[in-house]
Formats: C-alpha cells, structure tokens, sequence
C-alpha cells in the first residue's frame, strides 16, 4: 500500500512476419508500458510504421476538424458496432466545409456592413445627404472626425486652396474646398499632420439615415443567414456526431497500432519490444501472446526489480529467464542476455532504454482519492514510498478539527457528493470524495463539540447540557483554548516524526551513516528540542499552561511536564547531538565554514515547523468566532459571570429583557436582530444565511488550505520527491466502439 505496484520489465521478440499480430494482441491487452527505443543496440534500427499509417493519421485529423467544426460533444453516449470510415468521412466533410465556407461569407459581410454602419456616425451626425458629400468637378470633398480649429487653421494658412466651406458638429467634420488654378488633390496634403482622420464616403443618393437604415436592414438578413447556416450545422452534428466519435476512436485505435513500430528494435527480417507490466499480470501477456502466434514470439520477464531513492536496483527477484523457463536465452560472455538476429546482437540484461518503470499507486478504494492530492505536488517515484494513506488519515482531521461542526459539516458532505455523483472525470470525482471524508470529520467534531451552525443545540440535546470537549471560544474556556494549542503541538510533533521516519527508511537504502545524518539527526534535535520546551527546565520562561492543560482543567492526566533532568538529556543528547550530526552532514556536502553556518542556522527549523501547527488551533477559534459573530447579531447574546471566566449565551429562549433579571454579573452583548421587529427579523434571516454561507465557504479556503500546507510543506517535505512516470499502456480503451 506505501509501495506502487510491483513491475516487470518484459520483452517481446518475434519474426516481422507476425509483428501485426502481436500488435493487435498487446493492444487489445491494455498492458504493456511500451519503452522507446533508444537506438542505441549494435545491428538494431528503429522500426518503420507501418503501411497505412500516414493516410490513417490524415483521416484522424480530419475527423478531429470536423468535431471542431461541428462542435460535437466528447462526452456524449453514442457506441457503434461498425464504422465504415473511408466511405461516409468524404460526404460528411464536403457538407460541413460547404456550409462552413457559406457561414463565414456571411459572417464577413456581416463585419463589413458592421464596419460601414460605425463609419456611418460622423456623416449621420452632420445630416448631409450623400449624393452632396462627393461628385464635384471643381470642389474637393473631405469627411472625418478631428479638431474643428486645427483643420480651420490648416484650410486658412494653404496657399493652394482658393476658398472652401466647413460644416461640424461635435467632432465630425465636412469640408469643402475649391483650389487654386491650376492646382488639384490639395486637401490631401493641406490636412496631413492636423488632427483629423477622413473616412470614406459611400456611393449613394439621400439621406445617410436612410443609407444606414439599409445597412441595418441588410444585417439583419445576415443575421437571418448565419443562424440558418448553424441550423443547418446543428442538424449535421446531430446526423454524424455519433459517426465522427466512433470515427475519431476507430482511427485514433489505427494509427497506434500502425505507428508501434517506431518503438521498436527491428532488423530486416526480426523486431523486439521491451516494456513495463504489472508483475502479477505477466502470465496473462505470456498466454494471450503463445495463443495468437504460437512459437513465432518469445516473451522474457526481464526484471522484477526494486529501486532505492536515486533509481538504483537494489533488488531483482528470479524471472522464468533467470531460471530457464520459457524461452531461455542464451548467455553471452560477459554473463549477460544475449539476442543474436541478423548478425544484431541486443544485451537482454541492459534496457532499450534508460527509463524506470511507470508507477501504478497501489491504495484501497478509500485511499485513492487522496492521491490527487499527493500528484497535485508529482506523482511517486517507483522508488518511493506513496504517502497517500498518510493523507487520508490527517487531511480530514485536520479539516474535521479546525472546523468543528455538525451543521458545516452536513453542507460539506452534501456537496461532496453531489460533485462524487454528478461528474464523470476522475479528478472532479476524487475532491468530491475528499470533500465527503472531510464533512465526515467535520461532523464527527461538530457532535464532540456540541455545534450546529455554532449554537450548542447539539449539546444541549445530545450531551446534557455539556459536550465532551469544547473550542475554549468564551472567557470561561480559556482553558480548552490552550489546551488546542498544546495539541496542535503534539499532533505536529507525532506528524513530522512520521515524515521523518519514512525518509530515515527510504534513506537506509544508501546506508545507515546517511539515514542517521540526515533525517536522523532532524529528528532527534527536533524530539530533543521539544523535550526540553515540555520540562521544568527554566519553567519560569515558558508559557505556564504547558503544564497545566492535562493537570487538573480541562484534562486532568497528572502530566505536569519532564523533570529538569530529562529536559538537559534532551537538550543536550537529543538536539545538540542532532546538530553536531547535522553540521557534518553539511560539511561533507559544502565544506567546513559554509556546512557549520548552514548546519546551526538550519536546525531551527525543528522549532518552527513544529510551531507551524498551531494553525490548527487558530483556525479552530477564528471559524468558532466567525459563526459566534453571525449568530450574535441574529440571536443575541449576553454574557454571565466573574471578569475573566465569563460565558456567553445567546438569546434563543428569551428576549433582550431577559438579561435584566439576572443580575449584575450577566451584561448584554447585542439584542439580537431577531427581537427588532418585522424589519429586524427580515434583516437578521440576510444576516444568518450570508454570514453562515461566508463561514461555510471560508472553512473550504482557510481550513482546507491550510491543512494542505501542513501536508506539503512540513510533512512531505521531510521525505517526499517525487517525479514519477504515469502508468500508459499501450492500448485505447473504447468508448464508442465495440471491439469488432
């Protein structure tokens, strides 16, 4: 469960003549991890696709164009059994690209005409008729937008304009010059460099809000165009969807199978193929392989390996080859696997390539949703250890502890599984699930606390009056609240530990001195470190309620902190002793001067990683306080007792009045907008539902983000690396095709 599906590196030799075969009998397997070929045997080239490949691959895209087009649904239900692609994908796209073409003719004109009618404002806005805009023998015409003084100063200072004439409004501007004898075209220079730009007046007599009318009138009937022009493409698409899905899959299935080879090791008349399997499902490759070719095919488990944290094997169990099984090869003279075909020679023992095996994270049904979580960082290395069974036993305590409440954790669940239900891609339907795990917890701590919605209804009716632990909210609580804060310690302390456990074994692969130096030593200065914070030594600098939270209230365990002996050994042989181990760690690696300065600032980390947690315990009473502020200004509130140990209540029961009576230690917080009349109670139901909706969605941000940063950052980061490579056999798996 901690360790990815064991894997085998296999290889697959056989004659060209039934290398379609074997093809078609591993694809349809869905279980080979295919490795590229490097190139890199003596005699072995890699393989050609084969016939058929290019023209399939043309076909795919084509057909991939037409979904576009015709925008099909990827996701729709639709199976054929047949699909005759060659014969029916012509017609269809000679019909999708002819109403196609006809769209975007139309949706041109449209932008044209678009274009004109806002070239149209400046003229509309001077109200002169087209037909007296251009046309003159003598007059020269300009019309734009610009400024009505600087293009005055321009016609006044030219020497080649005899006289001219301007109209505008606003910023629209016409002009209308006669130039000197003998001259012509003078407004094109006499208005370069003015602010003025000129549009092109169209042909046409009357009005320009008659023109534009037309204009108007003539996008319409594109408009008109454009949807029948859809409509008919939504007709086509209902007509040829399910044919271009199977289509898409049937080609897509081809040109796999066709472009194989190119991984390949081939000679002229020979090829090997070499891969990664699930161990326990070698057998079921050896067995389909011998049925479909018979002797014409050898299959060899190569390796059945394991690997420390830097890809090294460090372990190889007997394979069939190894004990000269099936297929025994033969032994070269250096004690390798040797695969003599057409004077090539391939070294079975040394892999086409130098990849490692593809990891297929192994956890229980409950486990595997929080392996997104883990592959939001990357996925597991094969090598490594998968923290995902550690994820699914904090991440929802955590979340379940910091928010605390039966009601938020109702809506929680309630939306984790609707997203679980209603989607169909895998990662959706995976935070679904965390999200289901996390509004159990939150539950579960909500009835411990006693919270609906932050009232103490729960226990009230549950409890009798008194939960069996609370937030610590109220003066009266303080205690419960430093008692969180102690724990969120401990948890820290327990969490890392953890972390630092699984490094020191994933380290030992490299040898004992390097486990202890490195995580190791972080663990024994941070125990050590801790045990001292938690001992009478120098008590009087430490926070008194260290010793007092499970020594009488809320907790009364008679731990009142390590003696000052026990806090000196665990400063002195846990945390010196760590860093002294630490810093030579460091030197090794960086040299005297830099790995003593590294190595002693570094170790303080052990404090405030642990000191990180306390986030726990913040977020708890900030989300308490925020759902104790909603339904303060609802409900109302007092609060009753001695200064310093009050207790708040809200008025459920009772009106504002009510507090009167009871005497001078119960003060009034807040009426309640529930007791202001018509007015008040409309505003407080705003009030309730916003504000708890606000809570309810900043417990998902706050609560949920933090306790994936504890995850990562002070968890993971003790051991984790990541950078496996996803598991893809080579294979389709069908969803709109049947296997005939």
């Amino acid at each position: 469960m901690l360790r990815p599906e064991r894997m085998s590196r296999v290889s697959v030799t056989g004659a060209n003549r039934v290398l379609d075969d074997v093809i078609e009998t591993v694809h349809d397997l869905r279980l080979v991890d295919v490795t590229d070929y490097d190139g890199e045997w003596e005699g072995f080239d890699p393989g050609d696709p084969i016939a058929g490949a290019d023209e399939a691959a043309e076909r795919l895209v084509t057909v991939r164009s037409l979904q576009s087009m015709l925008d099909v649904d990827p996701d729709r239900e639709a199976q054929l059994e047949s699909v005759d692609v060659e014969e029916r994908l012509e017609s269809v796209r000679e019909e999708v690209n002819a109403l196609d073409d006809r769209g975007e003719q139309f949706r041109e004109e449209r932008r044209t005409v678009d274009e004109r009618i806002g070239a149209m404002a400046p003229i509309e806005t001077l109200g002169i008729d087209l037909d007296l805009l251009s046309g003159y023998d003598n007059l020269e015409t300009r019309v734009g937008e610009g400024d009505e003084s600087a293009v005055r100063d321009a016609l006044d200072a030219a020497e080649d304009v005899a006289r001219y004439e301007l109209f505008a409004e606003g910023d629209a501007i016409a002009v209308f010059a006669e130039p000197t004898e003998g001259e012509s075209d003078v407004l094109e220079d006499v208005l370069v460099g003015t602010e003025f730009a000129a549009i092109d007046v169209p042909d046409g007599d009357g009005s320009p809000e008659e023109y534009v009318s037309e204009l108007h009138a003539r996008r319409d009937d594109l408009d008109e165009e454009v949807e029948d022009v859809e409509g008919e493409l939504d007709a086509l698409r209902e007509e040829h969807a399910d044919f271009l899905l199977a289509a898409e899959e049937q080609l897509a299935i081809e040109v796999e199978k066709r472009e194989a080879p190119l991984s390949f090791a081939t000679t002229q008349n020979a090829f090997v193929a070499e891969g990664w399997i699930p161990t326990e499902r070698f057998v079921d490759l050896a067995e389909a392989l011998s049925e479909s070719v018979g002797e014409h095919c050898e299959v060899e488990e190569l390796e059945r390996a394991s690997y420390d944290g830097d890809g090294r094997l460090v372990d190889r169990e007997p394979t069939d080859a190894d004990e000269g099984g099936r297929g025994e090869p033969e032994t070269a003279a250096d004690g390798g696997v040797e695969l003599e075909t057409d004077g090539g020679t391939a070294d079975g023992d040394r892999p086409m390539s130098g990849s490692e095996p593809p990891v297929v994270q192994e956890n229980p049904d409950p486990v595997k949703p929080f392996e997104l979580l883990v592959n939001l960082i990357d996925r597991p290395k094969y090598s490594e250890l998968d923290p995902s069974v550690v994820l699914f036993l904090t991440f929802p305590a955590f979340f379940g502890f910091m928010i605390g409440d039966l009601g938020y954790g109702i809506l929680y669940t309630a939306i984790g599984g609707l997203v679980y239900t209603r989607f169909e891609s895998d990662g959706i339907r995976s935070l679904g699930a965390i999200a289901l795990w996390a509004g159990g917890f939150t539950m579960l701590f909500g009835i411990l606390y006693g919270e609906i919605f932050g009232l103490h209804l729960v226990s009230e009716y549950l409890w009798g009056g008194h939960p069996p632990i609370e937030k610590g909210l109220s003066p009266a609580g303080i205690e419960w609240a430093q008692l969180w804060l102690v724990v969120s310690l401990l948890v820290g302390l327990a969490h890392m530990t953890v972390g630092y456990l699984i490094g020191f074994v994933e380290e030992l692969s490299e040898g004992l001195r390097t486990a202890v130096l490195e995580s190791g030593s972080w663990l024994i200065r941070m125990l050590g470190i801790w045990i001292w914070i938690f001992s009478e030594s120098a008590a009087a600098a430490k926070p008194e309620f260290l010793f007092t939270v499970f020594n009488g209230e809320p907790f009364a365990l008679g731990f009142t902190g390590f003696s000052a002996t026990v806090g000196i050994v665990g400063l002195v042989g846990g945390f010196l002793l760590g860093v002294v181990l630490f810093i030579i760690n460091e030197v090794s690696h960086f040299g005297v001067l830099p790995g003593i300065v590294s190595g002693a600032l570094e170790s303080l980390q052990v404090l405030v990683n642990v000191l990180s947690y306390t986030r726990l315990a913040a977020v708890l009473l900030a989300k308490a306080g925020m759902a104790f502020v909603v339904n303060l200004l609802f409900f109302g509130a007092y609060r009753e007792g001695p200064a310093g140990a009050q207790e708040f209540h809200f008025l459920l029961d009772h009106g504002p009045s009510y507090v009167e009576g009871l005497g001078p230690e119960a003060e009034l917080m807040f009426p309640g907008l529930i007791h202001m009349g018509i007015i008040g109670v409309l505003g407080g139901i705003l009030v309730f539902v916003f504000g708890h909706v606000v809570v309810l969605a900043l417990g998902i941000t706050s609560a949920g983000l933090q306790a994936i940063r504890l995850e990562y950052v002070e968890f993971l980061n003790k051991f984790y690396e990541g950078g496996g490579e996803r598991y893809s056999p080579f294979g389709h798996e069908r969803k709109h095709t049947t296997e005939n």
